[in-house]
């Protein structure tokens, strides 16, 4: 017998979202919590891998937690099936979700086998697509320098595209960006747009300076280790202008051209309260992209509690924030950008503006509205 009861929702989610110190899991955790808030009662379900640990502050925010270990093995590279797809398919967890009649909301693709078992036929689910996976796949290949992880962004980025159409068989998709959304509407019914879970709803930006200019992502990824290398190589060389660089995981490489540079910084796995103290304190925060997809919830977060923002124009791509950003795409146009903001001071002027558009248009609570309704 099957227990429904309303409030009750499943979350089934591609990694356990604490720390909250990257793009996906920051859109996971504050909706989870906004949810808790709302009073659902959320059952979680996460898969366990690359030494995150089990998290009480994630425990005490659901009616019950479950983990399960992620099949990194090595046949799974050569299935039919994406690799981030393959390696979440779990048993258990799809027993876990028999249990009831509950919504379930799948985060990201990388969640999607649940979508192939015959026995979910009929539940509501949503899937939150955090990108364009394919997309952000090829693009992540080309810049790649190691050959073997680019052949397998290539051949997983392939599979990706093929899989996608998994997507058909959920009850609603929702879109984490106007981009995101203009494309999968075109090719599928129940397409919502949630903008990103930033985990603000108030803007909380210091008047006056700092001394520093922060860019910070997950270091582990080609894209974010490519942009701090060229922040240092071709914008902060030589400028005796103070760059932090904030991360997960930096590669050994990042870590030696560091080393050589007398006014660059590496901070390693910030905790969340480092991280937000960073940002909030910095004079700048400079966040450079190659590819328009993917989430930007650190530009979002930097917005709602950091300075000057210097972005290039891929970053704001789909998102309504340009004019709250200086905009550079050249070393040269960077470098301009930030010399000129050292010497103004972040005034009050400047934080009513923010406000007055970020808390209008980036709203947990206005996303959580529109997500409430759609789970009925």
């Amino acid at each position: 017998m099957r227990n429904t009861s309303d409030n009750h929702i499943h979350i089934v989610s591609f990694d356990i979202p604490c720390p909250v110190n990257y793009g996906g899991v920051i859109d996971v955790f504050f909706k989870l919590k906004a949810l808790n808030e709302r009073g659902f009662k959320v059952h979680f379900h996460c898969f366990e891998y690359g030494g995150r640990e089990r998290s009480e502050r994630l425990e005490a925010l659901c009616e019950s937690t479950n983990y399960y270990k992620r099949d990194m093995s090595f046949v799974n590279f050569f299935s039919k099936k994406p690799f981030i797809v393959i390696s979440r398919k779990s048993d258990d967890l799809i027993q876990n979700l028999l249990k009831d009649d509950y919504p379930i909301i799948l985060e990201g693709l990388h969640s999607c086998s649940v979508l192939l078992d015959p026995r979910m036929q009929g539940r509501k689910i949503f899937v939150r697509t955090h990108n364009v996976e394919h997309d952000y796949y090829q693009n992540l290949a080309q810049t790649e320098k190691n050959l073997r992880k680019k052949l397998f962004l290539k051949f997983e980025s392939r599979k990706l595209r093929k899989f996608e159409s998994i997507l058909s068989k959920a009850t609603g998709i929702l879109a984490i960006s106007n981009n995101d959304y203009e494309y999968f509407k075109k090719l599928y019914d129940n397409v919502y747009l949630i903008p990103a879970y930033a985990g603000f709803d108030k803007v909380n930006v210091s008047e006056g300076r700092g001394d520093y200019v922060l860019y910070h992502g997950s270091l582990d990824v080609s894209e974010n280790y490519n942009a701090a290398e060229f922040l240092i190589n071709e914008v902060f060389k030589g400028t005796g202008i103070k760059l932090k660089i904030a991360g997960m995981n930096p590669p050994h490489h990042l870590v030696k051209l560091v080393e050589n540079e007398p006014n660059v910084e590496l901070v390693e796995n910030p905790e969340d309260d480092v991280l937000q103290n960073l940002i909030r304190n910095a004079h700048i925060n400079i966040l450079v992209t190659a590819q328009a997809t993917g989430l930007k919830l650190k530009l979002l977060n930097a917005l709602f509690n950091g300075r000057y923002c210097v972005v290039n124009d891929k970053m704001v791509e789909g998102l309504d924030v340009d004019n709250l950003c200086v905009v550079a795409n050249t070393a040269d146009e960077i470098r301009s950008a930030v010399a000129d903001l050292m010497s103004k001071t972040f005034d009050l002027e400047q934080i009513a503006q923010r406000k007055s558009r970020m808390e209008e248009f980036y709203s947990s609570s206005r996303t959580t509205d529109c997500l409430v309704e759609l789970l009925g």
